[in-house]
């Protein structure tokens, strides 16, 4: 087995692209409360499951667990602002926002590409952060004429063509 440090892991996650998302919540007082995340992905079809991997350090995801409920906000590529400002701890990451409530009253942010709700199916303690295993509840293709939020080798960006909708 070879040695590497955690710089070279960093540089080779680089290489991978992913999606941005912004995982939104209710804490215990009701309030909304959210995060951005990278890690993100389908995990089954049926049932339909997805994970998203919250760091150990987050304040916002161990205030939105006890809910139960939590969406999964798909950001655009005019989005980045936003996905800064929920990448902050602390602080009111609402403020000025447009967002709805869904019908079970997770937030829903204005103008995403699209929005999963799902429930607490499992959770999972994997290094430094937890992997969180949602049950889905509701899907909405909120956008299909906009370039999704992209991360790659450290920076944000977008598709050179926007590829026609499924």
């Amino acid at each position: 087995m070879s040695e590497f440090s955690e710089r070279e892991f960093r540089q080779a996650m680089g290489q991978f692209c992913t999606g941005v998302v912004i995982v939104t919540g209710r804490d215990a007082q009701g309030a909304p409360c959210g995060f951005s995340a990278q890690s993100f992905v389908s995990v089954s079809l049926a049932p339909p499951l997805i994970a998203v991997c919250p760091a150990n350090t987050s304040k916002s995801w161990p205030a939105m667990r006890a809910n139960g409920s939590f969406g999964i906000n798909i950001l655009a590529a005019d989005q980045q602002p936003l996905c800064a400002g929920f990448a902050r701890s602390g602080g009111d990451k609402f403020k000025g926002l447009e967002w709805s409530a869904s019908a079970a009253g997770v937030p829903i942010l204005d103008r995403v590409l699209g929005y999963i709700e799902c429930r607490l199916e499992a959770e999972h303690p994997v290094g430094d952060h937890q992997m969180v295993i949602g049950r889905v509840h509701d899907v909405q293709i909120r956008a299909t004429d906009r370039q999704p939020l992209l991360f790659f080798r450290g920076a944000y960006g977008a598709f050179g063509d926007l590829p026609a909708a499924a």
